[in-house]
């Protein structure tokens, strides 16, 4: 036989795929820390959609593509009107809730934020409920949500525990096509071997590049990429139930495989096996709507905010001691040219509650940036230096800290103490602080879209554990319609 022909024996599919469909029809989530955190991430993440739609550059690319669109059994998007078909819901869906960069987040090799996987969880949800009423069927539970969301939230957690895709200059909103891409598959009927292919599928798209969250390039995308990711994975997913085969080494193939186009050449490590581990172990974004490596630098700003406030023009220079991957990704000089650019940089988010005791949402605006010039006075004046110990500690799974330690130093030669945070509010650490701020959080963001007799409603529903399990997925959104 000519050394110049390819063999064309079809093999067997990748480990990892397997791995991923037997974990998704298996495994049995057993962990009440598990459904009780997905219970107060599910609260969570739907506030955070809510929030976004006060922001016109965010709504402006929600609805569906042909104005006027009618869809039976259509899927809803929180908040909103819209009855989309679920691939244009899970992107809306997944556009609010990522839009404002307040959602939960992991943090690893890779980080990302696995509540993005909602917009295709609930858009299917809600299709597929309304769907078998009208067939005389029993509808989908929340249960089925919860269930849904921690094991996409393992997924995309444990494939980015030691496998850095930022370092290849891939975006991580992979890993969302990815594990949404399984669950949409098995809520669609797939069988194990459908979840298999559906999952080659995700594969072969290969990834967005990085280039819209750093400088000088971040940009808006950042904030419905994952919506575009959830939403293919709901296409991808329709594709193999319509007969759509799969591609079995799509990570593996020499030359044309994904570790060799896309890793290197490297294949994946998995230092720990598909549970509920990430869910129980997630970081939610509590006190602000910022980058989660800036968060606990927020933080310690606001707490010196008070000896600062009247001496900003005495300042010479402030110091902040991180972490290497906060340095990496957003830790950046120069003009900032939209609040995208603003939300992804160290500096910003730390000179903002400096000056001004608290860091919202709308601090990132245009307006705000260019009625206040003392932000980028203070910029200016930063030092930013990594703390090995801190970048040693992000990584450690017992540990998995946030480290920033702020310092400020006036021209008189006095100085602030440091204060040092190793864990946000947001981390497991610090649940029982947490939570109820969290839910504090809920409670505001309803307010922005419902009237106090519904917003109270839906924090009832959601506060009680078993009520809510038990609630079928169209009632639950139902309360949501506006």
């Amino acid at each position: 036989m000519s050394a110049n022909v390819d063999l064309n024996n079809r093999p067997a599919p990748d480990q990892v795929l397997v791995d991923i469909a037997d974990y998704v029809c298996d495994y049995e989530i057993d962990s009440a820390e598990a459904y009780d955190t997905a219970r107060n991430c599910l609260m969570d993440t739907l506030g955070c959609g809510l929030l976004a739609l006060r922001f016109p550059e965010c709504t402006k690319l929600l609805g569906p593509l042909v104005e006027g669109t009618t869809v039976p059994n259509g899927a809803r998007v929180p908040g909103t009107q819209f009855r989309l078909d679920p691939v244009k819901a899970a992107w809306d869906i997944g556009c609010i809730i990522r839009w404002l960069d307040y959602n939960d987040t992991w943090l690893a090799a890779e980080w990302g934020h696995p509540s993005d996987n909602l917009g295709a969880i609930l858009a299917l949800a809600d299709y597929l409920s309304q769907k078998n009423i009208a067939a005389g069927k029993a509808p989908l539970v929340m249960k089925d949500v919860l269930t849904a969301m921690i094991k996409a939230h393992e997924i995309q957690g444990v494939l980015a525990l030691e496998n850095s895709f930022n370092r290849v200059g891939l975006c991580h909103v992979l890993l969302v096509r990815v594990a949404s891409t399984a669950l949409a598959t098995q809520m669609l009927g797939g069988s194990r071997d459908q979840i298999v292919d559906a999952l080659s599928q995700a594969w072969l798209d290969g990834s967005s590049l990085r280039t819209y969250r750093h400088a000088p390039n971040a940009g808006p995308r950042k904030s419905w990429a994952a919506g575009d990711a959830t939403s293919r994975a709901v296409r991808l997913a329709d594709l193999t139930m319509r007969g759509e085969i799969g591609y079995p080494s799509v990570l593996t193939a020499p030359t044309w495989g994904f570790y060799d186009v896309s890793f290197k050449g490297k294949p994946f490590k998995f230092p720990r096996a598909y549970e509920s581990y990430v869910m129980e172990n997630i970081l939610f974004k509590i006190s602000f709507p910022a980058e989660f490596h800036s968060q606990t630098a927020a933080e310690a700003a606001v707490q010196l905010h008070p000896e600062v406030k009247d001496r900003l023009h005495e300042i010479e220079k402030i110091v902040i001691h991180t972490h290497e991957s906060a340095i990496r990704i957003i830790s950046k000089v120069g003009p900032l040219n939209n609040p995208a650019d603003r939300d992804h940089c160290l500096q910003y988010m730390t000179a903002v509650p400096l000056a001004f005791g608290n860091l919202v949402a709308e601090h990132y605006e245009d307006d705000f940036h260019k009625a206040n010039p003392i932000i980028d006075e203070l910029r200016e004046k930063m030092e930013i230096h990594e703390n090995p110990t801190y970048t040693k500690e992000y990584l450690e799974p017992a540990k998995r800290s946030i480290a920033n330690a702020l310092q400020v130093y006036f021209k008189d030669g006095n100085s602030t103490k440091q204060i040092a945070i190793e864990y946000p509010v947001g981390h497991r650490r610090r649940r029982e602080e947490g939570i109820p701020l969290l839910e504090s959080k809920f409670k505001s963001n309803l307010a922005t879209r419902f009237p106090a007799k519904r917003a109270a409603e839906i924090f009832a529903l959601c506060k009680d554990q078993q009520r809510l399990e038990q609630t079928s997925v169209n009632e639950f959104m139902d309360l949501f319609v506006i």
